[in-house]
């Protein structure tokens, strides 16, 4: 069995001097880099890493979710003037873009975008109606339901992009899109989203396994209080998946995207790259992030096991936890997270499969 990390406290990753000394027993290996705190809050909510995820160039849609996404501290302060004026704002801009939007989509999916942007539309009505009586849930309400909209349309707009991808790995499985997977356990059911458009070969090795049921009836065989929850370590002497048609260990590179980047960066850490300020696109800043084990001794054999990441993201930033840009990150346990906190090395995975995505799956170039 190949050991995913040492234990490690949160204090060990919020003193990245200290934290240096310890990486010799890190299953990470490599010399650690370290990147600056993004600028404003932290996102740590895993529908709007994935929505951020999206390769998305419709500026006025990306506009639109961030001035949502933006309300949350004047939410917090109870600034109903303020949140009152910034869905005024964002109906208008809706207003005046939303052909522009639209003519974005291809004529294939319009339909369905249009019904979204209308869904849309609604949803900033009661925004604005809930800022005007203060009525906080129905505000959280409807921004959920607004942004849920915004990323129906994303998805619309970039579905079906594929990532260049080194002919070195064409013979590996491949995601071209997105799928969700529920992860059922003997503590109960965590339902994630995986992400091939920044991590296509892990994903796609991810969702390859799954649907052979490799994973079916698996321990986690580490568990790490409030750091991480590893499985994928079959039966036997492999401590990965051997390819029936080969006979040989399947590995997967190392694959780590940046935001602006046409693809990711493969076998190669932050730190190869002279990245020290870099946070990947999909970064580990929430708990439930997904992530795909390698050994200390190299960054392409990674084969099948899988780690949750389980630290609060206050105590582990996007680029300052000694994970980005060392590990991929592939997907977002986006439901469940009460299954999450209970799970330990004591239990296991029953099943997983795939509840939608499956269409996006390719078993090679």
């Amino acid at each position: 069995m190949k050991p995913l990390l040492r234990s490690i406290t949160p204090a060990d990753l919020l003193r990245p001097a200290i934290a240096l000394l310890l990486m010799a027993g890190l299953m990470l290996g490599g010399s650690p880099a370290f990147a600056g705190l993004p600028p404003g809050n932290a996102v740590t909510d895993p529908d709007a890493l994935l929505r951020d995820a999206l390769p998305v160039q419709q500026e006025d849609l990306v506009g639109l979710q961030h001035r949502l996404e933006g309300t949350s501290d004047d939410l917090r302060a109870k600034r109903w003037s303020a949140l009152l004026r910034t869905i005024r704002r964002t109906q208008a801009a809706y207003t005046t873009r939303r052909a522009v939007i639209l003519d974005a989509v291809p004529d294939d999916r319009r339909q369905r975008a249009d019904g979204l942007m209308e869904q849309l539309r609604t949803d900033l009505e009661g925004l604005a109606e809930a800022a005007e009586t203060r009525d906080r849930d129905a505000f959280l309400a409807d921004r959920r339901r607004a942004l849920t909209a915004i990323g129906g349309v994303e998805a619309l707009l970039v579905q079906g992009a594929e990532v260049v991808i080194p002919p070195e790995f064409d013979a590996l499985p491949r995601l071209v899109g997105r799928a969700t997977v529920s992860i059922s356990t003997n503590k109960g059911e965590l339902l994630a989203v995986v992400d091939g458009y920044n991590a296509p070969l892990t994903a796609g090795a991810f969702v390859d396994l799954v649907r052979r049921g490799f994973y079916d009836g698996l321990p986690f065989i580490r568990a790490e209080d409030f750091y991480v929850l590893q499985t994928g370590d079959p039966k036997g002497d492999a401590d990965g998946f051997v390819d029936p048609a080969s006979g040989r260990q399947r590995t997967v590179p190392l694959e780590i995207r940046i935001p602006g980047e046409e693809a990711p960066f493969y076998n190669q850490t932050f730190e190869d790259l002279g990245l020290y300020k870099a946070t990947p696109t999909l970064p580990f800043a929430t708990k439930g992030t997904m992530g795909w084990a390698h050994s200390d001794q190299a960054l392409d054999d990674g084969s099948s096991q899988f780690f949750l990441f389980l630290f609060e993201p206050e105590l582990t930033p996007a680029g300052l936890n000694l994970i980005d840009g060392r590990y991929a990150a592939f997907g977002y346990v986006v439901d469940g997270f009460d299954v999450l906190e209970e799970l330990t090395a004591d239990d296991r995975v029953e099943r997983i499969r795939l509840v939608n995505g499956e269409e996006m799956f390719m078993d090679h170039a």
